[in-house]
């Protein structure tokens, strides 16, 4: 029995560690892991940022690639911030929040979307519309919860 116990306690202690509280999808407080995220939309793929070329927004750091991305962001951060601050649009339709890679990416309507990883983006996509709509109604919800 207290073999069961302590399995289900590390269990627990593991889901708990992965959860995320923060608006922002930041592994180690770098935003969509120092992804650039005006790259996405001016080089339409996924380009690390540098770290000497930093923003502080909504309690991450933005990395960018280039002077000019970084001032673009600035100028304009919610143009650029992905939806629901980078987390999975499917787990966000389905009211929580996943982690995400950068390969997933989608620009729909002028937004940023990430999924969890690719089996889930080409899930996503199969009926984006209905799931935008759904995370749309999900992300105040739990935008500020783990």
């Amino acid at each position: 029995m207290n073999k069961v116990l302590t399995a289900a306690a590390m269990l627990l202690a593991g889901q708990v560690t992965f959860a995320q509280k923060s608006e922002i999808f930041a592994p180690k407080g770098k935003a969509i892991k120092g992804y650039d995220v005006v790259a996405f939309f001016k080089d339409a793929k996924p380009v690390e940022g540098a770290d000497s070329l930093t923003f502080h927004y909504k309690d991450a750091d933005w990395l960018f690639a280039s002077r000019a991305n970084l001032e673009a962001f600035r100028s304009a951060p919610d143009r650029y911030v992905p939806q629901y601050g980078g987390y999975c649009a499917y787990g966000t339709s389905e009211g929580h929040k996943a982690p995400t890679e950068a390969e997933t990416w989608t620009i729909v309507d002028d937004k940023l979307y990430f999924n969890y990883n690719m089996k889930v983006k080409n899930n996503w996509s199969k009926k984006r519309e209905e799931f935008i709509e759904k995370a749309d109604t999900q992300w105040p919800l739990i935008k500020d919860k783990q």
